[in-house]
């Protein structure tokens, strides 16, 4: 989690210090526009192209080297003086990020009692709202006295230290090394069980041999997502995870600046952008707590309905400060306590083979949405569409995921 809450303070400290970059650099709104999209294709590539390979190499591995590749970009973002090293280093960044957050769910998910699956990767997964929620905080107390580079500063640093942390700490995936047998295995197996205070083994339990993939290679893995036993669970979960993209998105990328539009100030444009998401980090608790009682994908459903439901009592509530922010509010609830819920979901719907794979490509291929939906949002404003129509416009892809991720029925 507190990797994860780093990864969202790395990727959106760009939107903190985009006014100081672009003061600097003398870019226009459009040029910083590309920075902003080629983080986001980053962790597009990350997730469907570096996660995969965790489930060949192991979780520990891709892990480590994606928390030390944003380290390491972060650190020289503080140092790039022109447009072209923004871009490359915000991509590397995001394709690190993308790489941890899916990889990290499979090892959640691969550690924890069934009961306590969707709570734990939930958790994890919860770190990156979070983080990005401390992002405006930290500014506060960095960027006076140390200015833009300064947030790189601290972000580079302060992931790579956990980078080291992370090779101290983290293990294998137990399941992994059962059922893909790497070299030195049982080795491996017995360093993690002796930290774990169980019995060693004097050798690895016999499986069936088709669960013994060590010639399993990434195309392969990617294949089966769309074989016959997984085609159409897939499928659902690419379209839940694009249409929640979207709207997501939306509102993380147009509610300070739809406020502003609406006659409110600069300041009550921020804190509902800070309720938003701080309303996402207690759903996302919520959402994994209630998981240990009831049906994964029922909650899920229910709360990515919900918040369609209440993205339309917004935009007809009447123009009042605190009613509009508390709306906003519990929308950050559902609508983040649902989304980061289909993680969970993608984590239990893939057996471990290709876990990783199955997350990557879902999580990536839902980016596209994240990249679509500002973009409408931005025509739909610019051709004279009001906040609360673009809240009933963005409402649509939340109902309608919400109706079709309840057909996932994951426990």
């Amino acid at each position: 989690m507190f990797l994860n809450i780093l990864d969202g303070f790395d990727i959106t400290a760009m939107a903190i210090v985009a006014g100081a970059v672009a003061d600097e650099l003398q870019l226009t709104s459009d040029l910083l526009g590309l920075i902003f999209s080629f983080a986001l294709a980053g962790m597009m590539a990350g997730a469907m192209l570096l996660a995969p390979l965790s489930d060949v190499i192991g979780r520990r591995k891709i892990i480590i080297l994606s928390v030390i590749l944003v380290g390491v970009s972060i650190l020289l973002t503080a140092h790039a003086s022109t447009l072209i090293e923004f871009i490359v280093l915000r991509f590397i960044s995001g394709l690190g990020a993308g790489a941890v957050i899916a990889s990290q769910a499979a090892l959640a998910a691969e550690y924890s009692p069934e009961k306590y699956r969707s709570l734990s990767v939930a958790l994890t997964t919860a770190g990156y709202p979070f983080g990005a929620v401390m992002t405006s905080v930290v500014a506060g107390f960095i960027m006076p006295d140390f200015g833009w580079r300064g947030m790189f500063w601290f972000g580079g640093g302060v992931t790579l230290v956990m980078g080291v942390v992370a090779w101290i700490f983290i293990p294998e995936s137990l399941k992994y090394l059962f059922e893909n047998r790497p070299k030195n295995a049982l080795q491996q197996v017995n360093i993690i069980l002796k930290k774990m205070r169980k019995p060693l083994l004097s050798m690895l339990p016999d499986v069936e041999t088709e669960k013994i993939r060590e010639s399993r290679g990434v195309i392969t893995n990617m294949a089966s997502l769309l074989g016959k036993r997984h085609r159409m669970v897939t499928l659902t979960l690419w379209t839940t995870f694009f249409l929640c993209f979207s709207t997501l998105y939306f509102l993380m990328s147009w509610i300070p600046r739809l406020m502003e539009q609406s006659g409110y100030t600069t300041e009550v444009g921020r804190l509902a952008f800070f309720l938003f998401n701080f309303g996402g980090v207690l759903g996302v608790l919520i959402l994994g707590t209630l998981s240990t009682r009831w049906r994964l994908t029922n909650l899920v459903s229910l709360f990515l309905l919900t918040s369609g439901i209440f993205m339309v009592i917004f935009a007809i509530s009447p123009n009042q400060q605190t009613l509009l922010l508390v709306i906003i509010f519990l929308v950050g609830i559902l609508q983040q306590g649902g989304f980061t819920g289909l993680y969970a979901v993608a984590a239990k719907l893939y057996p471990t083979e290709i876990r990783s794979t199955g997350i990557g490509w879902a999580v990536g291929l839902g980016r596209s949405g994240a990249v679509i939906g500002p973009a409408v949002a931005g025509f739909l404003i610019a051709a004279g569409l009001s906040m609360s129509g673009n809240y009933v416009v963005f409402a649509l892809p939340m109902l309608i995921g919400g109706f079709i991720s309840y057909r996932l029925k994951v426990d």
